[in-house]
């Protein structure tokens, strides 16, 4: 597997550094974790998506990995998800983002 080329770096979203995984050019499919896992678990996806012409964004959720990970647990409401993932897709440069609901 080719995991060459894949970019890392830090954003901030919603007040908090957002790490993210990202490949390749076109439009952007974003790729959101379950509880437990990081970016790493779209690594397949990430290199097919991209291979098929498609900018592929994989965030670490707040809390995971090298995200963020604010001390009170009043800073991990059903509300600080969506908000985080608006404000990535809200960042300066970002085209529009296709969502889809994939478990694996």
């Amino acid at each position: 597997m080719e995991l060459e080329g894949i970019v890392h770096r830090t954003v901030l979203v919603n007040g908090i550094n957002m790490h993210i995984a990202e490949k390749g050019h076109g439009p952007v499919v974003l790729l959101i974790h379950g509880f437990l896992e990081l970016w790493y678990s779209w690594c397949h996806q990430i290199v097919g998506l991209a291979a098929c012409g498609y900018r592929v964004v994989a965030p670490v959720m707040r809390g995971y990995g090298d995200t963020d990970a604010p001390p009170s647990a009043l800073s991990y409401t059903i509300f600080h998800i969506p908000w985080d993932l608006i404000a990535l897709i809200n960042t300066p440069g970002q085209d529009q983002v296709s969502f889809s609901l994939i478990s694996h």
